[in-house]
């Protein structure tokens, strides 16, 4: 009798996809004054947070907001093939298509911070258009390193409240991933991940777009056969 291989499996990853955006410096101008001429058109209430509707791709024919999506929309389709290369394997043919269902873009000065949310379940995005520079973060004098930060919480966080930790499940402590905000850098997540944006202070404001999509087949989305079992 053949006996199984001996293995261990990592079940239910979570994938993070962090890239630069090539050419990024005139993408970014051309953003920095359509947020602007959209913020006098459609000022926000007083505080240290800015977000504006999201509805920016229906609402704006700008060529940087185009070439921006345009990476996006590369960039959600290489995390999504990663993940689901096994079951599009298994549909030869498929067209697939991707639908940006809400973008929007958030700033935020002044100590001001974005509590820990989710976007449902979906693929979401945050890409910097403008931050000061990590060093100059740092120095802060009250923030310190965590200056600014996007910060995401596994699926194990709600395992820590009051819990007895040993060598054995110490891997299970780190249950935060902080990622380092650069102007120019898109980062694609699944959207059920929860995740924050940390207090920041700072010289210029610190400017994101976020966004949600989908990806869809263009005949349907059925993967298998619709059964009763």
């Amino acid at each position: 009798m053949t006996q199984p291989a001996e293995a261990v499996n990592l079940m239910w990853p979570t994938p993070i996809l962090e890239r630069q955006l090539p050419g990024h410096g005139a993408v970014n101008t051309g953003l920095l004054d359509l947020f602007a001429r959209h913020r006098e058109q459609h000022p926000g209430p007083p505080g240290s947070v800015y977000s504006s509707s999201d509805d920016l791709l229906e609402r704006y024919n700008d060529a940087s907001l185009k070439q921006l999506f345009g990476f996006v929309s590369q960039s959600v389709f290489e995390i999504a093939q990663s993940m689901n290369a096994p079951i599009w394997a298994g549909m030869p043919g498929v067209r697939l298509q991707l639908r940006v269902v809400g973008a929007w873009f958030q700033v935020q000065n002044r100590y001001g911070f974005h509590d820990i949310h989710t976007h449902g379940n979906l693929w979401s995005g945050v890409y910097y258009v403008q931050i000061d520079e990590r060093a100059k973060r740092a120095a802060h004098p009250q923030l310190g390193a965590r200056n600014g930060l996007t910060r995401f919480y596994g699926p194990s966080l709600h395992l820590l409240g009051g819990a007895y930790q040993d060598l054995g499940n110490a891997y299970l402590q780190q249950a935060t991933h902080d990622v380092q905000p650069q102007a120019g850098t898109l980062i694609v997540f699944p959207s059920w991940l929860n995740h924050k944006a940390l207090p920041y202070d700072g010289e210029q404001d610190r400017i994101i777009v976020s966004f949600n999509a989908q990806v869809h087949g263009a005949g349907g989305n059925q993967s298998a056969g619709y059964g009763f079992s």
